[in-house]
């Protein structure tokens, strides 16, 4: 009995220590990234020694998020810092190769299920792209809805409309442009995303409806199938507007930022609203009014509001904020509270 090879395991056992089948193990031998400890003369059976079992599985790691061979080879040669740019590198790859894959599959599915063209409106392509960006942030995520997870395009004689809602939150934003005809669809959120680097670049686009897809010129995003809730209707039954506050977005946003809490208090009273104790010289019309937000509803909100200034419409009862630029009324952004607000107090009290 040979003493080395006893203190050795088997390709058997050393394939069930990694997770590495023997062929693959065979494989990685024979090119000369993990070769066996001992090769036995006579019969060709392959030993491994125990210190090998981390690199084999280093190497079963990488080949599992598709590092070809001669990168694996290098990231086992490299030192840390390179081994780390090394996988950095192909995951980038990897991604880049992924989005552009979807924006194609996007396309082709588009395409299969063209129709006739449609003339909708004519869009700047920057401008339209921003306004995706500042809706989209309302965008819903629920499996269980998907209609949701998508952005409605409206065309009316006011212009082309974008709006997202995920029910906490809404946000619309029309932009007045030259129209065709009234329209309306519900574009494929994550698709349209994905086609906003092409419709960056765009100065005046083409807007054309065409069987299951919008066309943004030669750019094309799938609709939805579904019908969008009906938010006009909700937004003409709101509750007065009982309190108004203006104050500087910026300013809002860094209270927010300085606060861990998710939920924030906000209380809006003669001359200042406070964010989770941190105050802000605002302008308020009506009486003291306070409520608590998700921040992360609530942040997003102000951070998308056009201009310096965040106008804040307060309504009494279970109804939502509406926030908006003071100067610019084309985006609005309603946020529902996480409790019911209180009004004329100081709010903390009568919370408990």
């Amino acid at each position: 009995m040979n003493p080395v090879t006893d203190q050795r395991l088997t390709i058997s056992s050393f394939a069930r220590a990694t997770g590495l089948t023997a062929s693959a193990l065979r494989f990685h031998g024979d090119s000369g990234l993990l070769p066996p400890a001992e090769v036995d003369p006579d019969s060709g059976y392959r030993y491994y020694d125990l210190d090998q079992i981390d690199t084999a599985v280093r190497i079963k790691r990488l080949r599992a998020v598709g590092l070809p061979l001669g990168e694996v080879r290098r990231v086992l040669e490299a030192g840390p810092d390179e081994a780390v740019a090394i996988l950095d590198a192909h995951v980038a790859a990897r991604q880049r190769d992924s989005r552009e894959a979807e924006e194609l599959a996007a396309r082709v599915r588009a395409e299969l299920g063209a129709g006739p063209s449609l003339p909708l409106a004519t869009v700047r392509g920057p401008v339209f792209a921003a306004a995706v960006d500042a809706v989209s942030t309302a965008a819903g995520d629920d499996p269980d809805i998907p209609i949701l997870r998508g952005i409605l395009l409206e065309v009316t004689p006011d212009g082309v409309t974008l709006t997202a809602t995920d029910r906490y939150r809404l946000t619309t934003r029309t932009l007045a442009v030259p129209v065709e005809r009234e329209w309306s669809g519900v574009l494929d959120g994550d698709a349209l995303r994905l086609a906003l680097r092409s419709v960056r670049r765009g100065h005046d686009l083409a807007v054309t409806a065409a069987g299951g897809i919008v066309r943004f010129g030669d750019t094309t995003v799938p609709l939805l199938a579904g019908e969008y809730p009906d938010y006009r209707y909700m937004l003409d039954r709101l509750p007065a507007v009982g309190t108004r506050a203006v104050a500087p977005a910026s300013e809002l946003l860094d209270a927010i930022e300085s606060t861990a809490a998710q939920h924030i208090r906000l209380k809006a009273e003669e001359g200042v609203v406070t964010l989770d104790g941190r105050t802000v010289v605002a302008r308020v019309e009506g009486p003291a009014w306070s409520a608590s937000f998700d921040a992360t509803v609530l942040y997003p909100a102000l951070a998308t509001a056009v201009g310096p200034d965040a106008m804040l419409d307060l309504r009494v009862g279970r109804a939502p904020v509406t926030v908006r630029s003071a100067d610019d009324g084309a985006l609005t952004t309603l946020v529902m509270p996480v409790a019911p607000p209180t009004v004329g107090g100081r709010g903390d009290e009568d919370e408990g």
